[in-house]
């Protein structure tokens, strides 16, 4: 099978969020005729100006291109754009390849690539871990499910968008891989705003505290970064705190599915959903803020629940 080169492959690429943008903006720069789509017409615009060819259906991208990424929110939405007759299965040309990069259940990858496989167009599910940082720095680690031969074909598009990609099984390895390092991202960040918490209030200097832990070796390279933001209050979303939300809820299902017991991981998204009544705007290290919060209320007698 022949890898998908710069020349003469065309790429669409669906969705153009945060990290979407990034990965499509990288392919155009490493030289792929790439054609975009996002439901935004602004966003198409800036692409169409960056060198893109902007569609105006999902339908359009699917028919002109050998190869169709996409990176949108969630189950339901790649469900709309992959199924039905204006989807991708229904208007690519059989031996079309789709690697589809959302973070969505792995029982969603594998109905995916049944469907793809029946429609002749063969599926990798290659999850994301990385930050938008990444993304543009094209450092991202990706995580795929499905056939080793695209696996393999697919390489010098992976190499355009990530520092590392790893194969690690049938379709919805790539998906379940990324259920396992999101519960420790979140879980962590919850162990970090908790420990961050009780520094605090015995008596250690917030900037000291934070400065020090980021230089320890129980913190994780994801999350260095999130401690010198939180130190100077910038929790503008890189990694928004609802889409942190929305992973834990797939992580709890995915455990209740194959009889996992996660406590922790239950108690990281019970303090991330009260997190999110408050702070939806921002990033999932703001569950720091609430956290300092909470202490502060617990010291002084006040309800933490509002």
């Amino acid at each position: 099978m022949n890898s998908f080169r710069a020349n003469g492959t065309k790429i669409g690429f669906i969705g153009l969020g945060g990290m979407g943008s990034r990965i499509a903006a990288r392919l155009l720069t490493a030289g792929f005729q790439v054609s975009i789509f996002a439901r935004n017409p602004a966003k198409r615009g800036a692409f169409k100006a960056k060198g893109a060819t902007a569609c105006d259906s999902v339908r359009e991208l699917a028919r002109s291109v050998h190869v169709v990424l996409s990176c949108v929110t969630d189950d339901q939405a790649v469900r709309d754009v992959y199924f039905g007759a204006d989807g991708v299965l229904e208007n690519a040309k059989p031996g079309t390849i789709a690697i589809e990069m959302s973070t969505i259940l792995p029982a969603t990858s594998r109905e995916l690539a049944s469907k793809g496989a029946q429609a002749g167009i063969p599926v990798l599910d290659v999850a994301i871990s990385g930050s938008t940082l990444a993304a543009e720095l094209g450092t991202l680690t990706l995580l795929a499910g499905g056939n080793p031969d695209f696996f393999q074909a697919s390489q010098p598009i992976f190499q355009a968008i990530a520092a590392k990609f790893f194969h690690m099984g049938p379709s919805g390895a790539g998906t379940t891989m990324k259920m396992v390092v999101n519960a420790i991202l979140g879980v962590g960040m919850q162990a970090i705003a908790e420990a961050g918490a009780l520094g605090e209030k015995a008596g250690l200097s917030r900037e000291i505290l934070l400065e020090v832990l980021s230089q320890t070796a129980v913190i994780a390279p994801a999350h260095v970064g999130k401690l010198s933001r939180a130190a100077r209050g910038d929790y503008t979303p890189q990694f928004p705190l609802p889409l942190m939300n929305k992973d834990f809820r797939l992580i709890l299902e995915l455990a209740g599915e194959v009889g996992a017991a996660m406590p922790a991981t239950s108690a990281a998204f019970q303090l991330n959903t009260e997190t999110l009544a408050t702070h939806a705007d921002l990033d999932f290290s703001a569950v720091m803020e609430y956290m300092e919060l909470v202490t502060t209320k617990k010291a002084s007698g006040q309800s933490t629940t509002g």
